[in-house]
């Protein structure tokens, strides 16, 4: 019987079965640098399953191989956490935290390969992206992880934190090189509000607590929801053992972020983040197509435009304003660049609420306000793109994206590559199948990219 679901038809519609497929064509050249594994996660339930929210659909992953110019394999798996065999999150001694959907993100940290979901445990992969299981630090790990953890570039520390609708609502940890959770502290003056994503600077963590929060009388698929009485929020605590006990709170205008592109100190020590933000309009419309409601809504990114947001710490003030006006999500960077000023990012352009626009991956630069697009084509939707440093890079963006488009005239799916610099194509790898739209991933290289601090 046909779904009326929005998150299961189109481009989310559910792929069927797991396959293997090796020797792939490719169009153009493939730089030889590329030498590892793009992998992708995103939510695709089982056949015959129709969950009540896009979030609570089973992760399946997604990898392509690539190696000496060649595309050597496309594989998908589903990550075969309880969940996926029905298993309930909330059981009668409390949340089941490896009753993942796993579906949100996949990392690569210390060895493992992580697929993660922000209300539940890490879940370990092979690099073939079968399931190894739920991962817990060796027993240090006893809460949920969120799915956007940060590693710094300068030292390979893994940053992250868990939230939680109930005290205590925020617990930061952080993780050395060798996967070792080396700290953790309770974040003082956290509230339930929904805290996906945070950022990371050289000397601060930064969280933002937005106007959605937990709500238990929200019955259509997960307890959240938009408050008015939810205050907005930016958290900046210095990093280091005590920086807890130091964070400060700073009132912002009425929003939501999910994730952040970056944050940095400026040459005058302020916080500067951006990040991709909607109002109370752009939530309902999203809110609405995530649970299929009668009201459909918009997909993913409805109103939702880059703010910036400048935290004078001394002053104790904060300036904001939306720099662009194009509907975005899914904000990239040089990843060697996380918490360092930045000059360009990189985001997944969207149709506004009316339908106006298209799809296709932007390029923002920072420092002369120039804004490019790479248009995908008609009925195509591009995941986010993944950059990749090139060999021998000296320019912030001397490198590569990656992207996996739907195409659904063809009922097929690409990895192209383009140029970070000038957007340009420069391959396009032909996949088996058409890849269901997804969230989040990354590029996991065979040897370790250069860390110079930037």
């Amino acid at each position: 019987m046909a779904t009326t679901k929005p998150y299961l038809t189109g481009h989310f519609t559910p792929v069927t079965d797991e396959v293997t497929a090796t020797g792939l064509t490719v169009e153009g050249s493939l730089p030889p640098e590329l030498d590892g594994r793009l992998i992708r996660n995103g939510h695709n339930p089982k056949p015959g399953v129709t969950p009540d929210h896009w979030f609570k659909g089973s992760g399946m992953v997604h990898g392509i191989r690539l190696r000496e110019g060649r595309a050597e394999w496309y594989r998908n798996r589903w990550v075969h956490t309880p969940a996926l065999d029905g298993a309930p999150y909330t059981t009668d001694r409390g949340p089941d935290l490896t009753a993942s959907t796993a579906g949100t993100h996949v990392i690569e940290h210390a060895g493992r390969l992580l697929a993660l979901c922000e209300a539940n445990l890490p879940f370990e992969l092979t690099p073939d992206l079968e399931t190894v299981g739920a991962y817990d630090f060796g027993g240090t790990l006893r809460g949920a992880m969120t799915a956007h953890p940060k590693e710094d570039p300068a030292n390979g520390e893994l940053h992250f934190f868990g939230s939680s609708p109930f005290p205590p609502f925020l617990t930061y940890y952080v993780a050395d090189a060798k996967g070792e959770i080396v700290h953790s502290a309770e974040i003082p003056g956290a509230t339930a509000s929904l805290k996906h994503d945070f950022a990371l600077t050289r000397g601060h963590v930064v969280f933002v607590e937005g106007n959605v929060t937990f709500d238990p009388a929200e019955h259509s698929g997960i307890p959240y929801g938009w408050s008015d009485a939810q205050l907005s929020r930016i958290g900046v605590m210095p990093r280091g053992g005590d920086g807890a006990g130091r964070i400060r709170w700073f009132s912002i205008e009425p929003g939501n972020l999910l994730h952040a592109a970056n944050a940095y100190e400026d040459s005058q020590g302020r916080i500067v983040l951006e990040g991709p933000t909607v109002d109370r309009e752009g939530f309902r419309l999203s809110w609405n197509w995530w649970v299929g409601a009668p009201d459909r809504g918009t997909e993913p990114g409805a109103r939702s435009y880059t703010r910036r947001w400048v935290v004078d710490m001394a002053a104790g003030t904060v300036d904001e304003q939306i720099i662009d006006d194009l509907t975005v999500e899914f904000p990239t960077i040089n990843e060697q660049y996380l918490g360092a000023e930045h000059r360009y990012q990189y985001a997944v352009s969207f149709p506004d609420e009316k339908g106006f626009g298209s799809y296709g991956i932007v390029k923002y630069d920072r420092t002369t306000g120039a804004r490019r697009i790479h248009q995908v084509g008609d009925a195509r939707l591009p995941s986010e793109a993944v950059f990749v440093p090139a060999a021998g890079a000296t320019r912030e963006d001397d490198g590569y994206l990656l992207t996996v488009t739907s195409d659904l005239k063809q009922d097929a799916s690409q990895l192209l590559v383009l140029d970070a610099s000038g957007l340009d194509r420069i391959a396009t790898v032909h996949l088996p199948r058409r890849v269901t739209a997804g969230i989040h991933g990354s590029w996991i290289p065979d040897t370790a990219p250069d860390t110079t601090t930037r």
